[in-house]
Parts: structure tokens; C-alpha cells; sequence
């Protein structure tokens, strides 16, 4: 859960926090001029919250994050939109009991909600797969066996994905002009697949093993993570969808809707992202709420 923290503390540029703040979710806006709040005239009384669960920066990762912003940046000074040719992938757990991944959600609260949640021990569940970048989505994916039915990720099923799905998808784009990022996750970096994505972007793959190495427990740099699931998640259990056919039936009416207006701005966002590590030196980017 996200909870406000009351003697949080931020020594940041005004403009960086500005930033963070105008990258507040459009719905969770619409929520507040609802309630007939102007946002803008509202900045000052944001507070900084933090979760209780997350994947926490280790002591050595601050450096990577520093180099891969530093790199990022110098790349956007030579060509402006770099930015936006940068494919963002990564998976994400649906549970049919709308269970929550708790390495990439967002709950957006005015005070600790205390929520207790039952969960199965063992809940039906589809993996899916979506890359991202402000030209569109490729995807989503979603990992099954030869039966059809619905099963985890692991290294021989994401490298079958990356054949026989996504490099077929990636003909109606110019591949010359992207980039390819996505985790160190083990099922993404076997050899053989490393060597997959370098043979169709060359130079140009983010990753463990690639050519720029992406930085560990890096969730709020991803518009995956800190965007696209949270977003989907909150619109696909609407209708408490009762078997795992109707869900994922829900996840490809979501993404289809996306605007590309939105994931145009979803990706603009990364600049302020990177301003903010470089500015904290490799600190995570905190999530901010409204106090109302």
C-alpha cells in the first residue's frame, strides 16, 4: 500500500518536483475537478509518499542509475526525440481475483487505507507481455503453451515470444530508428536470446548483456511500470470478470483503447524522470498525492 509520510523532506529543484507533478495520472486528475479542485493552484500541499512493499534500491544501484540517466541525457542532447525511440517491454501478472503484483502497482490514497485481502494459494492467472514507446504498443502477449493454456514465463517461452511474435511485429515499424529495452531478469538475458536481439538491433539493446546495461530494481523509469499496468489494472476488473477468457479479453479492449495522444505523454514524462535521479543522485522517484 502507499501511505503519506508527513515529515517527508525534499531539497530537489521546484521545477523537478513541478514536473513529477504534472505527470499525476489523467484520471486521477478528472477525480479531483470532480471534486472541484484545481490541481495547479493545489502544488504546494502535495506530499511525497512512499510504499510499504517494492523493490528496494540497493547501495550500488544508485551508480548504475546515474550512468544510465547520464547516458540517456547526452543522448537526448544530440538527438531530441531519442527518447521516444525507445521501446519499453517487461511483463505483468493479471490475477482472475484482481490479486495485485505488488512490484508494480500504484494505489493512489489520501491516508493508509489498512487493507487486509484474502488471496488463494494458488489464484488463476495470465502473464503478459507489452512493449511501449510513443509510437504505440506491440502486444499484448500473452504466454501459453502448445494446449493453450495460460502459463509463467520462462527463458524458452520469452525467447519463442521474441521469435515467433514480436520480431514479426516489429516488420510494420523502422527498426533502424529503435531502441530496445527490457530488465535483468533471468528469463530475458539466456545467452541465446541476448543474441536474438542483437542480431535485430545491433548496438541498440538496453539490457542486462547489451550494449547499455539496463539499471537492477529500475521500476520508475519504465512507462510499463509506472504507467501501463497500474492504468490497465485499474479499468480490466470493472466488471469482475469470472473466468480468465473474459479478463483477457478486458486487457486487449485496454490497450487497443490507449490513445496515442496519451502514450505520446506517458513517454514525454521520462525527461523530468531522469532530471529527478540525476538531481537526487540515483534516488527513486517518489509517487505524489494531493492532501485534501
Amino acid at each position: 500500500m502507499w501511505y503519506r509520510t508527513e515529515s517527508a523532506q525534499n531539497d530537489l529543484p521546484v521545477s523537478v518536483i513541478q514536473d513529477q507533478f504534472e505527470s499525476i495520472p489523467i484520471r486521477i486528475r478528472a477525480v479531483l475537478a470532480a471534486r472541484g479542485n484545481s490541481y495547479g493552484d493545489r502544488f504546494n500541499s502535495c506530499q511525497v509518499i512512499y510504499s510499504q512493499f517494492g523493490l528496494a534500491i540497493h547501495q550500488n544501484d544508485h551508480q548504475a542509475r546515474r550512468r544510465f540517466v547520464e547516458w540517456t541525457q547526452n543522448e537526448i542532447a544530440v538527438v531530441p526525440d531519442f527518447h521516444k525511440r525507445i521501446l519499453f517491454s517487461d511483463e505483468a501478472h493479471f490475477w482472475l481475483n484482481g490479486y495485485v503484483n505488488k512490484q508494480n502497482c500504484r494505489i493512489w490514497s489520501e491516508a493508509n487505507p489498512q487493507v487486509y485481502v484474502e488471496t488463494p494459494l494458488h489464484p488463476e492467472k495470465l502473464t503478459v507481455w507489452c512493449a511501449l514507446w510513443a509510437g504505440g504498443i506491440i502486444g499484448p502477449y500473452f504466454f501459453k503453451n502448445d494446449e493453450g493454456h495460460n502459463v509463467t514465463v520462462n527463458g524458452d517461452r520469452y525467447r519463442a515470444m521474441i521469435t515467433n511474435f514480436f520480431i514479426p511485429e516489429l516488420n510494420n515499424h523502422d527498426v533502424q530508428e529503435l531502441w530496445f529495452q527490457q530488465d535483468g531478469a533471468t528469463c530475458h538475458t539466456a545467452r541465446a536470446t541476448i543474441d536474438l536481439l542483437k542480431d535485430t538491433f545491433g548496438d541498440r539493446l538496453i539490457s542486462r548483456f547489451g550494449h547499455v546495461n539496463w539499471p537492477p530494481r529500475s521500476c520508475d523509469l519504465t512507462p510499463l511500470d509506472y504507467f501501463l499496468c497500474g492504468y490497465v489494472k485499474s479499468l480490466v476488473y470493472v466488471d469482475k470478470p469470472q473466468t480468465l477468457d473474459h479478463l483477457e479479453d478486458n486487457i486487449r479492449r485496454a490497450i487497443a483503447d490507449l490513445r496515442p495522444q496519451m502514450l505520446e505523454k506517458v513517454i514525454e514524462n521520462t525527461t523530468s524522470r531522469l532530471d529527478y535521479i540525476r538531481a537526487s543522485r540515483g534516488s527513486p522517484v517518489p509517487e505524489i498525492i494531493f492532501k485534501m
